[in-house]
């Protein structure tokens, strides 16, 4: 299998790795009726290339609106998020068109939610190749399950798989694509700690062997230990930015 990414930078050099995704000064304000909800409150982020990003935080502290508008989901209020693409050319998301959006979501960034969102209909090489057959220069079908482990269940539908198996047939389809970045909304979210643990070692292998830069979000503290990065929101801010001197295993999670 040939990957497009290079071999992911060490834990002493991430920090000093080009920037591919950042944010300042995001803000995210809903309007209902007279009330306004300021769901993100002057946020500035850096995203590395091969990093392993933890944004951890309670429902409501504003880290799913964060990942939504760093993948193109969603637009800020006010403040300003730049992509830096393969070829070093810096790309304004701020003030980029749906059309621009789309392209962006399409070519550069896939997306693990806590619901696989697999269609029951087809096998799980059919579901991947869903994404493979748009994309620009995508993986087979079959090597993007091998790298997730899934190589002997591939033509088994979504019902003849466990939840465990069925997220990383998600994982998957995401990095068929070969994304430059993955972001992931509480990836374990409706799964048991073994099975979550299982589903974390396939992204941080797919982190570590594909240079894939990566956003996890959680709710789940012990989680920031496998980051590079840890980031703690709360009311829609970030309060603490930690960065980790090495991943722990992710045996060691706790739930």
């Amino acid at each position: 299998m040939v990957l497009s990414h290079p071999q992911p930078l060490t834990r002493d050099t991430v920090a000093e790795s080009p920037v591919v995704l950042r944010a300042r000064g995001l803000s995210k304000v809903y309007s209902m009726g007279e009330v306004s909800v300021h769901a993100l409150k002057d946020v500035d982020l850096a995203l590395h290339q091969g990093e392993l990003l933890v944004l951890l935080g309670a429902s409501g502290s504003g880290k799913s609106t964060l990942l939504n508008i760093l993948g193109g989901l969603d637009v800020a209020t006010s403040g300003g998020l730049w992509f830096t693409g393969p070829g070093g050319e810096e790309h304004d998301l701020s003030h980029a068109n749906q059309a621009e959006l789309t392209m962006y979501r399409r070519e550069h960034v896939g997306f693990v939610f806590q619901f696989y969102n697999l269609i029951p209909s087809l096998t799980a090489r059919e579901n991947v190749a869903l994404v493979t057959d748009i994309a620009r220069s995508p993986m087979r079908p079959e090597d993007a399950l091998e790298l997730v482990g899934l190589g002997p269940r591939m033509d088994h539908f979504p019902a003849q798989l466990s939840g465990g198996e069925q997220q990383r047939v998600a994982i998957a389809r995401a990095i068929a694509k070969r994304p430059h970045i993955l972001l992931c909304d509480e990836p374990t979210g409706a799964l048991d700690a073994a099975t979550g643990r299982l589903v974390l070692s396939v992204l941080e292998r797919v982190n570590r062997e594909t240079g894939t830069s990566m956003a996890i979000i959680t709710h789940n503290a012990a989680i920031g230990s496998m980051g590079d990065t840890v980031v703690h929101m709360s009311s829609g801010e970030i309060v603490t930015r930690e960065h980790n001197a090495q991943r722990a295993n992710v045996e060691a999670v706790q739930w």
